[in-house]
């Protein structure tokens, strides 16, 4: 028990800067989809597709092999020079080009008339990218706080910065042109303010982190850092792939979508509706940030698969409750957007149920990273990447945005068994998988059932999605009680 007590200590540390600071941060959906026609938000929304590729190419696993490389080696200082040193030379390279050719990347991308926009998002990603290093520090040090307090920092600036220019500078510009603020915005609502924001929310996090970047020995060992390649370049084709499996689907959707539609208008649409997985996604990112070092530290434990077993089963609990959640709450959840985005609502139990699958992909994941097999990382992920770009390049002509969400769900659903199958092959763990196939079971009837009966009268609906709700967590509560006693032991 203390040992997951420990992780649930951690992931809720994490989560002041994923929970609380994410969802101020995801607080500019709406501000955005009330502000902003759907064919602007596709700009957001393609734009920062990109963003998430560039970001796991610029960091090439180098997180994950720090935290591996400094549980082995001696020197953990000098891990994490090399480490710094050289995310630092790679960032500092991809500047450079950046500067020498956004003028062109934005004529390929079709940004013809705004350059700047690349070059915006060039220095962006290279100041996320550099800090990764600073912050998977805090992260292996245990220094949760410090990393919360931080991460947050950042949203808040972003946040603030967007309220700035998208709410203040317009309001005040139209009672008086001659405004103060006139000096920083043009008073109009666009979608360059809310990319400027980001660089100097970014910029900001960097100042913040020059103690933990400045506090240490300079030190760089090309042999170590090789060793560290080996192990890491596998994470990076992992990620990359993921990242195809996460993002792609939004830049797909321009070249795909059926003639006749308003392209950006779609894309912004199926963004917006991607966003109402919030729950599930900062619920995902947070047991992330804490599970990974906690997985490795509790790799020498003599009871660590049982551990891993544990955490597995009360992940998918809590996800499971999450998905049920928002779908029975739909028709409020669904105001966190503009009411003009709201005829893609069908695709948020897809998403959402692939989201959860991703999740358990995390979870199982801790087989190859312990093994030093990330080899299978690699391969699982390229195979998902596969299953992502073929079923977009043939679902989305079919039946559109809806065919994406369908992509990504398949995608997520293949990966997880294939992560399983493998895990038990390489690095068997005795997952509850009755109990998971029970709650999975309890969820899909109760989201059905809640479904088919179509209430109109609103009362009576959100009455019953609470009924609904209590009945699932009581559920849960009766049947992991005798349970607790057995992971007392943990």
């Amino acid at each position: 028990m203390g040992n997951l007590k420990k992780l649930a200590g951690q992931t809720l540390i994490y989560g002041l800067s994923s929970i609380l600071g994410r969802f101020l941060n995801y607080l500019l959906v709406p501000l955005y989809t009330y502000n902003l026609i759907a064919n602007e938000y596709g700009i957001v929304t393609e734009l920062y597709a990109y963003v998430s590729f560039l970001i796991i190419i610029l960091t090439y696993g180098m997180e994950t092999g720090f935290f591996s490389f400094s549980q082995s080696e001696k020197n953990t200082e000098k891990v994490y020079s090399t480490s710094l040193i050289s995310l630092f030379t790679t960032s500092s390279i991809f500047v450079i080009l950046i500067l020498a050719f956004h003028k062109q990347i934005a004529s390929i991308i079709e940004y013809q008339s705004h350059p700047e926009y690349i070059l915006w998002f060039g220095i962006i990603i290279a100041l996320d990218a550099f800090t990764s290093i600073p912050f998977a520090k805090l992260r292996q040090q245990n220094k949760a706080y410090k990393f919360a307090i931080i991460k947050f920092s950042n949203i808040i600036i972003n946040v603030l910065l967007n309220l700035f220019f998208i709410v203040l500078c317009p309001y005040l510009t139209q009672k008086d042109p001659n405004s103060w603020v006139a000096f920083f915005s043009d008073g109009q609502i666009s979608v360059k303010y809310i990319f400027i924001s980001n660089l100097i929310a970014s910029f900001i996090t960097l100042l913040m982190l020059l103690p933990e970047i400045f506090n240490v020995k300079l030190a760089f060992d090309s042999k170590l850092l090789k060793k560290m390649l080996i192990y890491s370049i596998p994470l990076l084709l992992a990620g990359l792939a993921g990242m195809v499996n996460e993002t792609l689907d939004r830049i797909l959707l321009k070249y795909f979508l059926p003639s006749g539609s308003d392209i950006m208008r779609e894309i912004g649409i199926y963004g917006a509706n991607y966003k109402i997985a919030i729950l599930m996604t900062l619920f995902i990112q947070m047991f992330r940030y804490a599970a990974e070092p906690f997985f490795f530290a509790q790799a020498k434990e003599t009871n660590s698969k049982t551990i891993y077993a544990q955490v597995m089963k009360y992940f998918t609990i809590f996800a499971l409750f999450i998905f049920l959640f928002v779908m029975l709450f739909l028709d409020l959840i669904k105001y966190f957007i503009g009411n003009s985005y709201h005829e893609g609502l069908a695709i948020v139990p897809i998403i959402l149920m692939a989201n959860l699958f991703l999740g358990i992909i995390y979870n199982l994941s801790i087989w190859y990273k312990l093994t030093n097999k990330t080899k299978y990382g690699a391969y699982i992920s390229i195979f998902g990447a596969i299953i992502t770009i073929i079923a977009n390049i043939i679902l989305i002509p079919q039946i559109g945005y809806l065919g994406s969400a369908w992509a990504t769900f398949i995608c997520y659903f293949t990966m997880m068994l294939l992560s399983y199958y493998y895990g038990q092959k390489y690095f068997k763990i005795n997952y509850d998988l009755k109990s998971i196939f029970f709650y999975f079971f309890l969820t899909i009837i109760l989201f059905f059932g809640f479904k088919i009966l179509n209430i109109e009268n609103n009362i009576i609906k959100f009455s019953l999605s609470t009924i609904l709700t209590l009945f699932f967590i009581t559920i849960v509560f009766l049947k992991e009680k005798r349970n607790i006693n057995k992971v007392k032991n943990y």
